[in-house]
């Protein structure tokens, strides 16, 4: 299985619109961050995490040529809004997409994207099926299947979905607090990728400090900080961090 931060940026991502960098090195590729989705790649499907802004520019950067499924993790603008860059995957083999979100998420998916889900007429057929999250989820890998665990966490005002993979790999872009029973799902992966907005307190996001916290308490081989604003330069998150915790960067892959 291999998993790709397609984009690790914040809702602005680096540069912003406008070109602003911040304190990130514009001479160094690893500032350039789009929006945050995520790719997971199996021998029988490509399944992605959230659909950024920036969804198309990420899957032909990747060479992605297929999507099997998609997992919502909220949603807000920066997870959702290039949900119409699946319609490709759709007209391929002209099978509706399944995607699986959370009940307040299907709701707004389905109420600001409906032309994805129903038919229009016979050039615009549903390309999208929506489902909703439960137990059974899984991905295909060959013969096997891999668990995929849903665990809700605090984003601020709105709850996300953590999604845990084969109990190795926690994927969670956007978090501010995890509830204390649910530790245990966290606990000694072998990938933590882990929402790191900036240095200061933000009441949605971790920031560096709260990040590490969690970090020392799960104890994963290896943590990644992700949805990275432009007041965190990548050579200095180099730099600054333990052994086992890395900054991402667009493109970053791992292989379990």
């Amino acid at each position: 299985m291999k998993f790709t931060i397609l984009g690790c940026g914040s809702s602005m991502g680096v540069p912003r619109s406008d070109g602003y960098f911040g304190n990130c090195d514009p001479k160094n590729k690893k500032n350039y961050r789009t929006r945050c989705s995520a790719l997971i790649q199996t021998k029988s499907e490509n399944v992605l995490i959230d659909t950024s802004p920036d969804l198309r520019q990420q899957l032909i950067y990747n060479k992605v040529k297929k999507i099997d499924k998609v997992l919502y993790s909220h949603m807000h603008a920066d997870q959702t809004h290039g949900i119409n860059d699946l319609r490709v995957f759709y007209i391929q083999n002209k099978k509706t997409i399944p995607v699986y979100a959370d009940h307040p998420t299907k709701k707004y998916l389905y109420n600001t994207f409906k032309y994805c889900f129903i038919n229009n007429s016979k050039e615009y057929p549903a390309t999208l099926k929506l489902n909703s999250l439960n137990d059974n989820l899984s991905i295909s890998d060959g013969k096997k299947k891999l668990k995929v665990k849903g665990v809700n966490v605090k984003h601020g005002k709105v709850n996300s979905v953590c999604y845990i993979i084969d109990k190795k790999i926690a994927y969670i872009s956007d978090i501010s607090d995890i509830s204390k029973k649910n530790y245990k799902f966290f606990r000694n992966l072998k990938f933590l990728i882990i929402d790191c907005l900036w240095l200061k307190y933000h009441p949605s996001h971790l920031n560096l400090e709260s990040s590490l916290n969690y970090i020392n308490k799960f104890k994963p081989k290896k943590a990644i900080l992700t949805n990275l604003h432009s007041d965190l330069d990548y050579n200095f998150l180099k730099k600054t961090l333990p052994k086992n915790v890395v900054p991402a960067y667009d493109g970053l892959t791992v292989t379990l």
